[in-house]
């Protein structure tokens, strides 16, 4: 799928400055339990990597605020890792996201790949975002220089075919499905990003787009998915809020993708909850329905709502 330059140009009018980063610190890290497919919680360490700038211009994406212009010199990628872990508890997998492709040659030059997975030796799991088009021979290369099990993120959006073009992220569906036949035939694990409410979607269609797109993602073998609330804030979402045509997801919705995904689940469920106080505006129970969601996430059990006396919510209510 071709580049849609007029969009990309539209997109890039509308971002603001940078945050400076530095190329030999990551721009954020931090250790939390994950729940693995084995039902276990296992402590995850993420480093958030700075580097270039992703050259996809996804209608929805805000990371590239912390990106460089230019390639990270050699050996930077390898010094952001060993900075994040000297400073974070032990832990038994580990993410590596990049704010793009991991497999993008200009974001992490491909020389760094073997030292990198030599000080990931004592991780069980490393996790790696990346781009559906860019699953190459790379992938295979560094599968081999891993000592644990590798997976790789993928971000499926939505498989809403129109709103998936909307937002210009240069691929199909048959893309997506493509690439996890390719990565579970190297015997690459995989999971996938999920957005909740793509920008031209409803309230209503927004959640049933997230529940068709995580059973999608499952049917392939996906093992598990990331439910993201698409947020603004980016400047080309912010627009079209103006103009009508995107608004962010309702926290009911969340909870409702959520209870209605988990029993059954072709695999683990996840919401991401930053900055997920937004989507709950009553001060009585927002922090309480944060709170099950975030113990759903661990659990991967459906509670019991949280009914509020003030709002009215019902943990599913609209």
């Amino acid at each position: 799928m071709a580049a849609d330059r007029g969009l990309d140009s539209w997109i890039l009018s509308r971002r603001g400055a940078k945050n400076h980063v530095d190329p030999w610190v990551p721009y954020a890290f931090l250790a939390e339990p994950e729940r693995t497919a084995e039902g276990e919680l296992a402590v995850t360490a993420t480093v958030f990597l700075t580097n270039r700038e992703c050259p996809f211009r996804c209608l929805m994406c805000d990371l590239w605020r912390n990106t460089t212009d230019e390639t990270v010199p050699a050996g930077a990628i390898g010094a952001q890792v060993e900075y994040a872990l000297a400073r974070l508890p032990p832990a038994t997998q580990i993410k590596l996201y990049n704010s793009g492709n991991f497999f993008d040659p200009r974001a992490i030059p491909p020389q760094e790949h073997a030292p990198l997975a030599a000080a990931l030796a004592g991780f069980s799991r490393v996790i790696v975002e990346n781009h559906p088009r860019l699953c190459g021979e790379a992938c295979l290369r560094f599968r081999d220089h891993l000592a644990g099990r590798f997976e790789v993120a993928l971000g499926l959006e939505t498989v809403d075919p129109q709103a998936l073009e909307r937002l210009n992220k240069q691929m199909t569906v048959a893309d997506f499905d493509a690439a996890i036949g390719r990565l579970h035939a190297a015997d690459i694990d995989t999971r996938a990003f999920i957005l909740l409410r793509a920008p031209g979607q409803s309230e209503a269609e927004g959640r049933e787009w997230a529940l068709r797109s995580l059973e999608h993602a499952f049917a392939l073998g996906v093992g598990c998915c990331a439910l993201i609330p698409t947020r603004g804030g980016n400047g080309a979402l912010d627009q079209l809020a103006l103009e009508g045509q995107f608004a962010p997801p309702l926290g009911s919705s969340l909870e409702r993708v959520l209870d209605e995904a988990l029993p059954g689940a072709g695999g683990r469920v996840f919401v991401d909850l930053w900055d997920a106080a937004r989507l709950f505006p009553c001060d009585l129970c927002a922090q309480r329905r944060l709170a099950r969601l975030a113990r759903m996430n661990l659990t991967q059990q459906v509670e019991d709502p949280v009914r509020c006396s003030y709002c009215g919510a019902e943990g599913v209510d609209d």
